[in-house]
C-alpha cells in the first residue's frame, strides 16, 4: 500500500498530510499568524498562577498568552517517589479503574503511562493546600487553545524525541500499547530500564519497535540535555516566560507522523525540502532517499487528490460510495453523527441493507473524525439493526477502523436504541474551526428566520405602531425579499391594515439589510 507524506507551503500557511491509497491519515495545517498567537503542544513555560479554584479544583495560571492557561488539580500536582511507587504497586495488584471497566478502548502512544498508572496521585490533596496565587511554576502545553478556552498546562513534563518518550519527573517504563508483540514489548522494556535512571521515566513510541539500544540511548540522551537546558534557563527566568519551544511545524510533523514504511516524501517548497533534508539526515537517515521534490503542473494537494478530501471534510453531510450518506454535527461538546440508507435500496432483505448501509459507514466515520480532528463527546447513530450479531459486528468493524487513529479513542458498545457513545482524545482544535468561520448572514447558528415568518413579525410590530401614534404615514424599510412577501396580494396584510386604521403605509426596499432586519417609522403627512 502506497504510503506518501506530502507537504505543501504557500507563503504563510504550511499543510501536511500522510496519506495510504488516496486516503488521508493525518491533516495538520499551521498559519503563522496563528503560530504567534497560541502555544503549541509541547512548549514549556514558567507561569504565574493567576487564580485558584477551590470549587473546579483547578487554577488558572498566566504563561504570557493571550488567554490563562487552565491547570486542573490531577496536572498540577506532582507525587514524591514513595507515592509514585505506591500507586504503582496499587495498580498491579488491584482493579482496574472504572473508566477502564467500560467499553473498548484504543491506546494512543501514551496509554503505557495513563493506563497503568493511576494519575490521581493523592485523591485527599487540595488544590488549595499546595498552590497560591503568585506562585510561579513550570507548566508545559498538553492541550492547544481551542475556540473560547485557553490552553490547559500541566506539571508533569513529557519531552518527546523520535524514538521515546522521557518523564523527568515521573518513575515508569512504558512501552507504546500500539506495540502487539510481547517479545518485542518485553526486549524494549528491558532496554529501557537499563537506559532509565531512578526517579525519572521513558516510554518506547510506536517507531521504536526494532529499534537497536544504541538509537534508543541517542534518544534518550538528546532529550535528557534538553531538559537540563530548560532547567538552565528557568535560573535566569522570570515568570511569564517561555523555556522551552518544541520543534517547527514540519520538524513535529516528520517526528510524529512519519513512519518508517512511508514510500515517499513529497514537498513542494525549497526551503522546506533543506529544512526536511536537514532533519531527516540527522534523525531519520532511512527516510532521506525517500525525498522529492515536486515540479508538476498541478498543486501538490490537487494532485493526491488531498484539496478534494479536505472539501469533503468541511461539509455536514458525506455521501457513501452505495447511495447512502452520514451527517455530522459539530457542536462546542458534542459531537452527534447520523447514519441513512439513502438511495441505497439493497437486494435482498431490510435486515441486510442496513447492515451493509451501517458496515460502510463505520470506515466513512472513523475517517471523517481523524481528518476533523473531531473530539470529545461523539453519538453516532446507526441505523437500528434487529439482529445481535449485526450489531456485534457493526461495534467491531468500528474498533477495527479506529486502529488508523493516533488519538486515544473509548467506544461503548451500541445501545438499544442503536447508538454508540465514544469519546476521541483532541489536543488541537478541529479541522472547521482552523479553516472556517461563523457565517456573517446567520451569525453561526446555521438558518435563518423564513420570509413569512419576518412578514408576520413585521406586520404585529405594524399593528403596535399604528394604535399608538397619530402620524398618518407609516413607513417599513426591510429586505427585498420581505418587502415583496407583504406588497403581493396573496399576502393582502397592507391593504387590510390600512383600511382598518385609516393611515398610509409604505413599503421600501433595502438591499443591505439582513433578511431578518427591518424598521418602522412613523411620520407627519
Amino acid at each position: 500500500m502506497a504510503k506518501e507524506l506530502v507537504i505543501n507551503q504557500t507563503h504563510n500557511e504550511c499543510r501536511i498530510a500522510l496519506v495510504e491509497n488516496g486516503e488521508i491519515l493525518d491533516f495538520l495545517v499551521e498559519r503563522h499568524s496563528q503560530h504567534q498567537q497560541k502555544a503549541t503542544v509541547g512548549d514549556i513555560y514558567l507561569g504565574k498562577v493567576l487564580r485558584v479554584l477551590p470549587g473546579m479544583q483547578s487554577a488558572f495560571i498566566d504563561i504570557g498568552q493571550e488567554r490563562a492557561a487552565f491547570l486542573y488539580v490531577d496536572d498540577a500536582y506532582i507525587p514524591t517517589l514513595e507515592e509514585q511507587r505506591a500507586a504503582m504497586e496499587k495498580a498491579q495488584t488491584g482493579e482496574p479503574p472504572a473508566s477502564r471497566r467500560m467499553g473498548e478502548v484504543i491506546p494512543d502512544e501514551l496509554s503505557s503511562l495513563t493506563e497503568t498508572v493511576d494519575m490521581k496521585f493523592r485523591p485527599d490533596v487540595k488544590i488549595q493546600d499546595f498552590l497560591k496565587e503568585g506562585d510561579e511554576i513550570v507548566v508545559q502545553i498538553a492541550k492547544e487553545p481551542i475556540s473560547t478556552k485557553g490552553p490547559r498546562v500541566t506539571r508533569h513534563i513529557t519531552l518527546a524525541g523520535r524514538h521515546i518518550v522521557y518523564m523527568p519527573f515521573i518513575e515508569h517504563t512504558g512501552v507504546s500499547r500500539r506495540i502487539e508483540s510481547e517479545e518485542e514489548r518485553k526486549r524494549l522494556k528491558d532496554v529501557l530500564d537499563s537506559i532509565r535512571p531512578e526517579g525519572c521515566g521513558i516510554i518506547a513510541r510506536t517507531v521504536a519497535e526494532g529499534q537497536s539500544y544504541k538509537i534508543l540511548k541517542n534518544d534518550y540522551n538528546m532529550l535528557v540535555k534538553i531538559w537540563k537546558d530548560t532547567q538552565k534557563k528557568l535560573e535566569k527566568a522570570k515568570a511569564p516566560c517561555e523555556l522551552h519551544q518544541d520543534l517547527t511545524f514540519v520538524q513535529r510533523a516528520l517526528r510524529d507522523i512519519t513512519d518508517e514504511d512511508v514510500d515517499q516524501i513529497v514537498v513542494d517548497s525549497k526551503s522546506v525540502m533543506r529544512q526536511v533534508e536537514k532533519f531527516t539526515k540527522g534523525y531519520l537517515p532511512n527516510l532521506k532517499a525517500k525525498l522529492k521534490q515536486h515540479d508538476g503542473e498541478l498543486p501538490v494537494f490537487e494532485q493526491f487528490g488531498i484539496d478534494l478530501e479536505i472539501e469533503r471534510a468541511l461539509s455536514n453531510q458525506v455521501f457513501l460510495k452505495s447511495g447512502g450518506s452520514i451527517n455530522i454535527d459539530q457542536t462546542e461538546a458534542l459531537v452527534s453523527i447520523d447514519v441513512n440508507t439513502g438511495k441505497f435500496v439493497g437486494k435482498k432483505t431490510l435486515e441486510d441493507t442496513i447492515l451493509k448501509t451501517n458496515l460502510e459507514a463505520v470506515k466513512e466515520i472513523a475517517y471523517q473524525l481523524r481528518v476533523r480532528n473531531c473530539g470529545g463527546i461523539i453519538i453516532i447513530d446507526f441505523i437500528d439493526m434487529e439482529k445481535e450479531e449485526n450489531r456485534h459486528s457493526v461495534y467491531q468493524s468500528l474498533l477495527e477502523a479506529l486502529k488508523k487513529d493516533r488519538s486515544k479513542t473509548n467506544v461503548l458498545p451500541i445501545s438499544g436504541l442503536g447508538l454508540v457513545e465514544m469519546t476521541r482524545k483532541r489536543t488541537r482544535d478541529t479541522l472547521i474551526r482552523t479553516m472556517c468561520e461563523h457565517c456573517p448572514y446567520c451569525e453561526g447558528v446555521g438558518r435563518v428566520k423564513s420570509v413569512e415568518t419576518v412578514s408576520y413579525e413585521i406586520i404585529r410590530e405594524v399593528s403596535k405602531t399604528l394604535k399608538r401614534t397619530k402620524a398618518t404615514k407609516v413607513t417599513i424599510f426591510a429586505h427585498p425579499e420581505v418587502c415583496a412577501r407583504l406588497s403581493s396580494e396573496e399576502f393582502g396584510m397592507i391593504d387590510m391594515m390600512e383600511e382598518m386604521y385609516q393611515k398610509t403605509l409604505l413599503i421600501r426596499a433595502d438591499n443591505s439589510y439582513h433578511i431578518e432586519q427591518h424598521e418602522i417609522y412613523s411620520h407627519e403627512s
